[in-house]
């Protein structure tokens, strides 16, 4: 698809002030630094955005105007008060495989590239996304006072340096001071940070100005003689030592929680089970807030048992994870509970799988082109080429227990290749557009089993609520009470108390003084 938006250069003498947050390494915390920090800077009444030229990962989220950017930037513009916007991700790998993965340019699916072209000699792919992460990076720096940079993986990995663009790149082109964070609970970071500074260039050494320690457990005092050292080995100033939260419940990025924490002593056992190709897995997050829900991720029938409720959740390659299922046995027992009653829902790939048939003549998501579904629901699934991004809102239309009001509404979004249709002489949706005059979804005739396209489902407070007290009782437990607990509300808070809580332990004067540098 090729945009119609025409970016402006990044203007150099423009008042925009840049921050780059690296790390040592995957998953050391730099999408929460980043968060903390575009709220402290939005706190301050500056507008601020963030920025990660390119993101791998399966949790995404869809913009107003339909694009598609990895879902850690989108908790991030939050935190920053911003309209999401795909010039914030402008480049998004979504792992279709090992070796396989699709490509998101500004938002749109554009190809699925394979990992050679990826990290290889590919100059024409090399050049399609700096030349988006340069007009993003443009175009924000015409709004926005701050942009805090978020890198990936590492800066170190000298195997794929000639065709890392996400790094050192990005902070030279617009001149960031870069802060390099390190997991201190994982071991070795101080190791971790020497070695990285060793690993880099002299030109990217001198971009590094500074390190944060995060997830820090103990008596600081026994850390001040690693600072010292570090100060004298390297040159360069410690300015956050951050100290591990239990509490953060900030969403995931692409690091799955087997066990989620609960609220309260656990009373409702809720199984997601655990596709290969996972997607999305934040769907289910909101659960979380409501007293006694405990979601447990599952790969076998054995880790399965016999929950209250089985979430088959979205799937980046939704028919080799449907054969998954069935080969490990997994497919025959959610059957067998099926049949005994148990509620069980299904989310996008997890929606298609509950059908009768999965066709994919063009051979969109696998080579297979048809399988058996497992047949809980109604409907028949046929993959397409074009894939569907957008924001809906729907209208409930479903038979109870789930759905009990005709006039309530849900909001969410879509991200899905295939066309789900029922195949019933009276077809039973889930919902009904309000914009869109189409059905959208499936219930069974028993009601306790529904399939929908619609992620984001749980963030609707009335939904979620009802959903849970179902399943309280049916175990003969109380329904919980009025009021209802606004999920974006407590995500909101959420944010404002890393906030506060990172800051607190972070040298935002000298932060300050890089910026002014």
């Amino acid at each position: 698809m090729t945009r119609e938006v025409k970016f402006k250069k990044m203007n150099k003498n423009s008042k925009t002030k840049y921050l780059m947050i690296q790390g040592t390494g995957s998953h050391v915390g730099k999408s929460v630094i980043v968060s903390a920090l575009c709220r402290i800077f939005a706190n301050q009444g500056l507008r601020v955005a963030p920025f990660k030229a390119q993101n791998m990962a399966l949790n995404s989220f869809i913009t107003a105007e339909g694009g598609e950017v990895g879902r850690s930037t989108a908790v991030q513009a939050k935190a920053a008060r911003a309209i999401l916007q795909v010039e914030m991700n402008p480049v998004l790998l979504k792992p279709k495989g090992e070796k396989e993965a699709q490509f998101i340019l500004n938002g749109r699916a554009h190809a699925d590239i394979s990992a050679f072209d990826q990290f290889h000699q590919n100059k024409i792919l090399r050049d399609m996304k700096w030349e988006a992460i340069r007009e993003g990076l443009a175009a924000l720096s015409q709004d926005y006072e701050r942009i805090v940079i978020e890198g990936a993986g590492s800066p170190a990995e000298v195997n794929l340096r000639a065709f890392d663009l996400v790094n050192m790149e990005v902070a030279r082109h617009c001149g960031a001071p870069v802060l390099l964070v390190t997991d201190i609970d994982k071991g070795g970071s101080l190791a971790s940070i020497v070695g990285t500074l060793e690993l880099l260039t002299e030109e990217e050494r001198a971009q590094v100005k500074g390190f944060i320690f995060n997830k820090f457990r103990g008596d600081k005092r026994l850390f001040d003689p690693a600072i010292d050292f570090l100060k004298n080995k390297t040159g360069l100033p410690t300015l956050g030592l951050v100290p591990f939260d239990p509490t953060l419940a900030l969403m995931e990025e692409d690091a799955l929680r087997e066990l989620a924490p609960t609220n309260g002593d656990p009373e409702i056992d809720i199984a997601v089970v655990a596709h290969r190709h996972l997607s999305n897995f934040t769907d289910f997050d909101p659960l979380l807030i409501e007293a006694g829900v405990q979601v447990r991720f599952v790969r076998t029938p054995a880790q399965l048992g016999k929950p209250d409720a089985i979430i088959l959740p979205g799937s980046k390659n939704t028919m080799n994870d449907l054969q998954h299922l069935y080969d490990t046995g997994l497919a025959g027992r959610i059957q067998k509970l099926a049949e005994e009653g148990l509620p069980i829902v299904g989310i996008c790939g997890g929606y298609q799988m509950m059908g009768k048939e999965l066709f994919d003549p063009d051979k969109v998501e696998s080579k297979q082109g048809v399988l058996e579904g497992l047949g809980l629901l109604d409907v028949v699934t046929e993959f397409q080429v074009e894939k569907i991004t957008r924001q809906v809102r729907l209208r409930a239309s479903g038979q109870p227990p789930f759905f009990s009001d005709a006039e309530e509404e849900v909001e969410g979004y879509e991200i899905h290749c295939g066309a789900t249709r029922s195949v019933a002489s009276i077809g039973n949706p889930a919902f009904f557009g309000t914009l869109l005059e189409e059905e959208e979804g499936c219930v069974d005739a028993g009601g306790l089993i529904f399939g929908t396209a619609l992620h984001g489902l749980f963030e609707n407070d009335a939904f979620r609520r009802r959903f849970v007290n179902v399943l309280r009782v049916r175990k003969n437990l109380l329904p919980i009470p009025e009021p209802l607990l606004s999920f974006h509300e407590i995500e909101d808070e959420q944010i404002e108390r890393w906030a506060a809580f990172a800051g607190g332990h972070l040298d935002l004067e000298t932060i300050e003084a890089l910026l002014d540098q």
